[in-house]
């Protein structure tokens, strides 16, 4: 993909990460994701438009609200240039609109599907369910001959999951089986090292927590698993392929 191209879905992705910000403020708790526009968290003052400008405006403003000076989390420009740096790698490492496509859905998907987590150990199906349709649709305008793996991989990941919450609920929730479902969709076969990632990274986190506080604490120590499957997504989308490209020339 040329230059240009990368660079204009870089741009689209910050504003866009701006967005997304919004929703994952916004979508947890039940408000209007049009109405009202931006606002100062403390003071509440609209804020103008050349002061939502992403990254450059809270930059420009040392990360305080130009009315009442208080600070304005470094969140707000980390999400929107991780948004754009994700959107840019997407263009650049896709030269096929259906690639391009699915992994835009899934970025978008991914961003606030972390944040909401991490803030409230739930993924909505407001954003899990938009995203899974939106690959279906990608799948067959653009690559109907795939869509076929996108179901299985769809399937197998998903019910993974599900089988999981099953027999452990108290370990993984329904919102964890659905996200691994829109993954399947949007990476295809490259869901099996997203997952596998996802689960070695989730265990090392968890080990260190239990090395620290001690097993029973541990145990007790409550720690959202969609960050770990969205780091795991992430990779997938850009070696996944590699991988399993690796793995069965080497055992297969």
């Amino acid at each position: 993909m040329s230059a240009g191209a990368v660079v204009f879905a870089g741009i689209a992705g910050l504003l866009i990460g701006s967005f997304l910000n919004v929703v994952a403020y916004r979508l947890p708790r039940g408000e209007s994701l049009v109405k009202p526009g931006s606002r100062c968290p403390s003071c509440g003052t609209p804020v103008k438009p050349y002061d939502n400008i992403p990254v450059l405006s809270w930059l420009l403003l040392r990360g305080k609200c130009r009315h009442c000076g208080e600070p304005i989390s470094a969140r707000y420009p980390l999400v929107e240039a991780a948004t754009g740096l994700l959107y840019a790698g997407v263009v650049a490492k896709y030269d096929d609109a259906f690639g391009i496509a699915v992994g835009l859905i899934l970025v978008t998907a991914l961003v606030p599907i972390v944040l909401i987590d991490l803030e409230t150990f739930t993924i909505p199906n407001a954003i899990t369910l938009p995203a899974a349709v939106a690959a279906l649709i990608a799948g067959v305008a653009l690559n109907i001959d795939g869509v076929s793996e996108q179901l299985i991989a769809a399937a197998a990941a998903g019910g993974f999951f599900l089988l999981a919450v099953l027999l452990y609920p108290r370990g993984m929730g329904m919102g964890d089986a659905k996200l691994a479902g829109v993954m399947g969709l949007c990476l295809g076969r490259a869901v099996a090292p997203a997952v596998l990632i996802g689960l070695i990274t989730g265990v090392l986190v968890g080990g260190v927590i239990m090395a620290r506080l001690g097993v029973q604490a541990g145990r007790k120590t409550k720690i959202p698993f969609g960050p770990f499957l969205a780091l795991g997504a992430v990779i997938a989308l850009f070696v996944g392929d590699s991988i399993v490209n690796w793995y069965t020339d080497t055992y297969f």
